[in-house]
Order: structure tokens, then sequence, then C-alpha cells
């Protein structure tokens, strides 16, 4: 048997080789067509202009899915290991709902693309990342209490090292501005950056590494769901 065959361990594997493929396979579509700068562009961007945007939204629309999955499942682990542990199962409960509100956020991301309409689009990146950011640290919270009998110190250490990437990225993805009409918060330190491009830079590697440190959180429920 495959380590990925043991128990529901496909699940986080899954969710994260296909979401990172969505994003992958929208950005070479978008170089190959030069609708996009080849130099690190946004992820949205790469998903704007067809046929990129056909394949990144129906590639989120199932990522979205097994996103939904592997936070049932992982709800449902938690509760079954501490059934009398009020405090776990109360946190567990917020987490669900936290979780289930992200990955509402990104069936928002794949469907009201970045050139429709602008806000809702915001909104779903909001949802998808703000909103996970602390489903992160109420999981990451759980692997603490749950420790030593049912999670190591190694894995909590290990999920909050990916959640302090996450939330570093949201930082500099957030409050470094780019360009009036691309970003929401670019007035907040505009006159801090006058070169537009270095910022422009910083933003656009911040997001894909917020992308890639939300995915990674996902692979630390490998051994779990094993």
């Amino acid at each position: 048997m495959w380590w990925f065959q043991q128990g529901l361990s496909v699940l986080p594997v899954a969710l994260v080789v296909w979401s990172a493929a969505s994003f992958v396979f929208s950005y070479i579509t978008a170089i190959v067509l030069h609708h996009v700068d080849p130099l690190v562009p946004y992820i949205s961007d790469t998903g704007t202009i067809p046929p990129e945007r056909c394949i990144f939204g129906i590639m989120l629309n199932i990522s979205a899915f097994l996103g939904l999955a592997t936070v049932y499942v992982r709800y449902k682990q938690v509760y079954a290991l501490n059934p009398d542990k009020s405090k776990i199962i109360k946190l567990n409960k917020i987490g669900l709902t936290l979780g289930l509100m992200s990955c509402f956020g990104l069936c928002i991301i794949a469907n009201f693309q970045k050139c429709i309409l602008y806000y809702v689009h915001v909104l779903g990146a909001c949802l998808t990342f703000g909103v996970g950011a602390v489903y992160m640290l109420v999981q990451t919270v759980l692997s603490y209490l749950m420790q030593p009998e049912v999670h190591s110190k190694d894995i909590f250490w290990i999920r909050m090292t990916v959640l302090l990437w996450c939330c570093s990225s949201i930082v500099s993805t957030v409050f470094v501005p780019v360009q009036v009409q691309e970003e929401l918060f670019i007035l907040i330190f505009f006159f801090f950056f006058p070169q537009g491009y270095t910022a422009h830079i910083i933003s656009t590697v911040s997001e894909w590494s917020l992308a890639f440190s939300f995915l990674s959180f996902f692979l630390t429920y490998i051994r779990d769901f094993q």
C-alpha cells in the first residue's frame, strides 16, 4: 500500500496538488498567450482572460470541493479523538465554520473574476485567505491542546511556522501598494514606496507566497489522515 492510500490522506494531497496545478496551469497559459507580464504577475491576473479564465475557474471550483471535504474530515477526526473535552469540541466547531467560509471564498474567487466584479473578487480573497488564516490559527491551537496524546510538539511547531509564514505574506500582500486601480489598500503606504515597480514585485511575490503557504498547511494533515 502506498503512503497516500492509507486512510484518507489522499484528500489533503489532492487538495494541495490540484490547487497548485490550477495556479500553475493558468499562469503558463496566460504567459504563452502573452496575456500577462511573465515576471511574477498577480494570481488573479492569470485567470482573467479566456481561455485561462476557464481553466482557473473550473479547477478552483474543484479545489473548493476538495477543501470542503478535507475540512469536514478534519472536524470529524478531532471530534472522534476528543469526545469529552468541551474546550476542544467548541474550538473544533469554530474551525469547521471558518473552514467552510474559506472554501466558499474560494468559490467566489473562481466564479467572480477580477475584471468582472472586482470587489466581489476581493471579498472572496478575504474569505479564502483572511478567514482561512484564522482557521489555521484554530487548528494550530487544537494541535497544542491535543498534545501529547494525539499530536507531538513537532506537528504543533510546524503548523505554527506555516501560520506565521501565511500571516507575514498577508501583511506584505495587503499593505504594499501597486496601482490605485488594482489594490484596495494602496494609499495607506503610497508615500513609503515611491518605487512603484519594486512595490509591485514585492506585492505579487507576497501573493504567490500567501497562496502556497496556505496550501502548505494542509500538507500537515497527511499524517493525521493516515
